[in-house]
């Protein structure tokens, strides 16, 4: 047990590394596709996020009930995306335990929740469109100790943690999946995001009207002054 929490902490610490110092190298980014307005996508990629990053990252600013706001039901996350004694109230924690990876290690794996804002480039792209590149591009590398190497990010440290979903699907269906989890960390980082853009439209809606009128109302009062 102890090898595999020193495994799983050596993974998130490296994902934080690479993520850390993305833009240094590497390929052009691909432009993610934007997906914070498809439930349906967002609703798997939370399912793939719980799966494959949840072992060792947390998303301590997520609670699992806010999955409500892109569609899943309560009975639907506790069925389908909670594990061991968590409750739909509580956040995203890691199932390292972190006082242990303190303990042993000095360090814990790095939060997920603001992931895709705090990496973007502004002369490659958002931290969505990283996100989007680096979790497509893992090769084969058996000069690595982990087997792997990335081309967004030359001599990455983490291994292909997705590598399993990738060979049991085709190419597209795999850039989809990747799409989908992306949204999902994308969306996560401001949940509000939509309504907000929302809200600017209806703002800026009211404002015009409003010049409109008066616009109409100023030219009727001035009409008979001479």
């Amino acid at each position: 047990m102890k090898k595999l929490f020193a495994l799983l902490l050596t993974l998130g610490l490296a994902f934080g590394a690479a993520t850390a110092s993305a833009s240094e190298g590497g390929i052009p980014w691909d432009k993610a596709p934007y997906k914070t307005n498809d439930q349906v996508a967002l609703q798997n990629g939370a399912k793939l996020f719980v799966n494959y990053c949840l072992n060792c990252h947390s998303a301590a600013y997520m609670r699992y009930n806010r999955l409500t706001e892109i569609g899943l039901t309560e009975k639907q996350i506790k069925e389908n995306l909670l594990f061991g004694s968590n409750k739909v109230g509580d956040t995203m924690k890691a199932a390292i335990d972190p006082n242990q990876a303190k303990e042993w290690f000095g360090g814990n794996p790095p939060d997920l929740t603001v992931i895709a804002r705090s990496r973007s480039d502004g002369s490659k792209g958002t931290g969505a469109d990283y996100l989007y590149t680096y979790l497509r591009n893992y090769y084969k590398d058996d000069a690595k100790p982990t087997g792997w190497n990335n081309h967004a990010y030359p001599n990455v440290a983490m291994p292909h943690v997705l590598w399993e979903l990738q060979n049991s699907m085709k190419p597209a269906q795999y850039d989809q999946a990747v799409g989908d989890l992306v949204g999902y960390m994308q969306w996560m980082a401001e949940p509000v995001q939509n309504k907000r853009v929302q809200t600017g439209v209806i703002v800026l809606f009211f404002l015009l009207l409003f010049a409109f009128i008066a616009w109409r109302l100023n030219a009727a009062y001035w009409k008979d002054v001479k």
